[in-house]
């Protein structure tokens, strides 16, 4: 069974050897439960993770073999077998892949026979009744066609089992497996009594019951459209309005899947929808978590209601509603994601028709010179999701509007303005882009929202193989002007230049990452920052193209950790931890020469503190403060994905000096203690004493008494943090006889302060250690 789980298909060419072990393991009298169990065990195994036909020729003995087990007196055999029994209707008669000639009506009847025996018992276990109902729903859904003599006794059997409380949900799960059957299982017997039921789900407080009746309600919904009339839908349209919320994403999401289901296959319910579920969905529509597959599945319907054509609903008035949430009275109030999402929605109602979106988008600029911000800003994002997918380029004032609006005296107005040009270029490339980059050569003043405008193009034009087709003619001169750009002193301006050149070489890396290369050895430290910075953007945790290149020459831009600037060697520092925690396998083989760079670059140095007079004060400036902080943060993410390339001795070395360091690095430290308690505790207990006494030190530490409230304040969290760490050492094998950690038990025990705090974080770990030491 592991060899199976670990080479899925190794064994295709030995099932004529191992079938009949399972079947003397299935039916030899003397094999005892565990036997029967193990061997069921590894049938499902073997059927799940090798292809149907390997077990065609040896249906003859497996089928009889496993029936005859479903009929076992041993409830556990019962339950597996049945489990196994679902597996193998689907390898009989595999619906999800090619067709095969397999003649699988033989054994239909007696599958069908041997389960309906176990679901219609009721003096039996919870476990079998449960297996019998899914078994029986894969049955129906891959043989119904060939017993549709059965199904009228069968089916009206699902229904007494939705009215049952503890099998229900099963039931709800078995029923979506029939009726997203190919097959087209006749359910007319017991869709009318079917549906009310199902509509009662959706107010329990069940959630997995809630999520899989929305699913079987769709499912239904879709595919028997003919057969589900006005009347029956009522009651399951009267329980949707309290389910579209925010509070609930995921049954928002399959809510509104549902209710576009409804809307495409019977328009007459949108006077019913319009009254009910739609107030709700605008609502939702504001909400600033609205996001990801909610959001899809709501500009979906947005787009059916649109496409219904319904004289109850029309476009007109959809875009109205939509349209006077935000640029009404109350939409000051509406948060600025909410804005963004609502744009989405405007821009899915003009989908695919260019004379309504052109006519939205004059509408939009027309109101631009005298709106507030708040209402500017929506409808730029509204330009920009609708020149998203349709060609604006007629639109002669486009340019210029939005381009006035870059020099708006609101940051949030100009990131809108910047965000609307990258997208209407993604619907004209040909017309936009040149302009794009002839203004930023042209204007400096607005060149860090316009670079934005170019992401927003390299982005979208990337997200698909049509889309990088088209950017590739235009990537030289892209990339020409962003280079260009790589020693600008604004540091803002330096990172969006190099998140636009890392994209870029995702798309032609063995062009693109040797010109990355060469640049290293730039005289510029700036221009030094912004290619390792570019570097870091090419590492995603997906696998792409690059991976390999970047393999082989990751290298040379980690060296910049050696680099003579301060801020080169930082960024190096958060490249390297980038791959780190995306793709570890690029640094794997390196960190035996990188290692020895990182460790220094955590020390604290003298020649990088200087004093600052601030009037009558004197304070103290660290300038390699935030290396050493991404330094630590290397460690830290190096302990998570390459621990076992870590001489751990010398990596707790370096963890005891940030126990003594700034609040930043001891937090961080804090975390790397529990976390090499739990992956090392054998090399923990050997440095326990020089663990313990800065955490000691934390916990002992007193605020002056002139200090103000954040002081205070900081000096509490790093005793909750230390603490923890504290909790964390007692939890390692031995560290109990430990003297010093005993001393400081002793000590936490006989503060009152202390020994509240500590008990209150073990409770919160549900740390069950005991505080006596020895």
């Amino acid at each position: 069974t592991k060899l199976i789980d670990v080479l899925p298909g190794c064994l295709a060419d030995h099932i004529p050897a191992i079938v009949p072990g399972i079947q003397y393991g299935l039916s030899d009298k003397q094999s005892s439960s565990n036997v029967k169990i193990d061997t069921l065990s590894f049938i499902q195994a073997l059927l799940s993770n090798h292809h149907p036909t390997a077990f065609h020729p040896h249906a003859h003995i497996l089928v009889p073999s496993v029936i005859n087990t479903v009929g076992d007196s041993f409830y556990k055999i019962s339950s597996e077998a049945l489990l196994v029994l679902q597996i193998l209707v689907k390898i009989l008669r595999p619906l999800d892949s090619h067709p095969t000639n397999f003649d699988f009506t033989k054994y239909t009847v007696p599958i069908y026979q041997c389960c309906f025996i176990r679901l219609r018992a009721q003096d039996i276990d919870q476990e079998v009744k449960e297996r019998a109902i899914s078994c029986m729903g894969q049955i129906i859904a891959h043989l119904g066609d060939n017993l549709k003599g059965e199904l009228p006794s069968c089916l009206p059997m699902f229904l007494d089992r939705l009215k049952n409380e503890i099998l229900r949900l099963t039931t709800v799960k078995a029923m979506t497996s029939i009726a997203s059957s190919p097959l087209k299982i006749d359910l007319r017997v017991i869709l009318p009594e079917t549906l009310p039921v199902l509509a009662s789900f959706l107010r329990k407080n069940q959630r997995a019951l809630k999520l899989s009746t929305l699913t079987l309600l769709d499912t239904l919904i879709r595919n028997y459209s003919s057969v589900v009339s006005d009347d029956m839908l009522v009651p399951v349209l009267n329980e949707l309005p309290p389910l579209v919320a925010e509070s609930d994403l995921h049954i928002g999401q399959l809510t509104l899947t549902l209710t576009t289901s409804v809307v495409a296959t019977h328009p007459q319910a949108i006077q019913f929808i319009s009254k009910s579920s739609l107030p709700r969905v605008l609502k939702l529509a504001e909400s600033p978590l609205l996001q990801g597959g909610a959001l899809a599945a709501m500009l979906e319907l947005f787009r059916t209601l649109v496409a219904a054509n319904s004289s109850v609903l029309p476009y007109s008035d959809l875009l109205n509603k939509l349209v006077n949430q935000v640029m009404g009275n109350e939409g000051m109030s509406v948060h600025k994601q909410g804005r963004a999402n609502i744009a989405k929605c405007v821009a899915s109602l003009v989908s695919g028709n260019t004379a309504q979106a052109t006519a939205v988008v004059n509408q939009f600029l027309q109101g631009i010179p005298t709106l507030p911000d708040f209402a500017l800003t929506f409808s730029l994002l509204a330009i920009g999701e609708i020149g998203r997918s349709t060609d604006l380029s007629k639109i002669q004032v486009l340019k210029a509007a939005i381009l006035n609006s870059f020099g708006h005296n609101t940051e949030e107005v100009k990131s809108a303005a910047s965000y609307a040009l990258g997208n209407i270029a993604l619907g004209n490339l040909r017309e936009y882009l040149p302009f794009i980059l002839n203004e930023i050569e042209k204007s400096p003043r607005l060149q860090y929202l316009l670079l934005h405008s170019l992401k927003e193009i390299i982005s979208g034009q990337s997200s698909s193989p049509t889309g990088v087709q088209i950017l590739n003619e235009y990537i030289p001169s892209i990339w020409d002007q962003l280079y260009k750009h790589t020693e600008c002193e604004e540091e803002g301006t330096r990172n969006v230049v190099a998140e636009c050149l890392g994209k870029l070489c995702l798309i032609k890396p063995e062009e693109l990452v040797p010109k990355l290369q060469a640049s290293l050895t730039s005289h510029s430290p700036l221009v030094r920052t912004t290619i390792v910075t570019a570097m870091k953007f090419t590492i995603t945790d997906q696998p792409q193209p690059i991976d390999n290149l970047l393999k082989n020459n990751i290298g040379d831009f980690l060296n910049c950790i050696l680099d003579t600037d301060l801020n080169v060697r930082r960024v190096a520092l958060v490249a390297f931890n980038s791959a780190a925690h995306n793709k570890p396998s690029l640094i794997r083989d390196l960190l035996k020469n990188v290692l020895p760079h990182l460790y220094r670059e955590t020390e604290k140095r003298k020649e990088l503190v200087r004093e600052v007079e601030m009037g009558p004060f004197k304070h103290e400036v660290d300038d390699g403060l935030d290396l050493r902080k991404a330094a630590f943060e290397c460690m830290y993410t190096l302990l998570e994905t390459c621990v076992d390339r870590l001489d751990i001795f010398e990596f707790l070395a370096r963890v005891q000096d940030g126990l003594k360091d700034h609040y930043d690095i001891k937090m961080l430290t804090y975390l790397m203690v529990s976390r090499v308690c739990q992956l090392c505790p054998g090399a923990v207990l050997q440095r326990l004493d020089k663990l313990v006494e800065p955490l000691k030190l934390t916990c002992t530490t007193k605020v002056k008494p002139n200090s103000v409230k954040q002081e205070y304040e900081k000096q509490d969290e790093l005793k909750r943090s230390a603490m923890r760490a504290i909790a964390s050492l007692l939890n390692v094998p031995g560290a109990d006889k430990h003297p010093q950690l005993g001393d400081l038990i002793t000590q936490i025990r006989s503060t009152p302060d202390l020994i509240i705090l500590f008990e209150s974080i073990q409770r919160d770990t549900g740390d069950s250690n005991s505080m006596e030491t020895s």
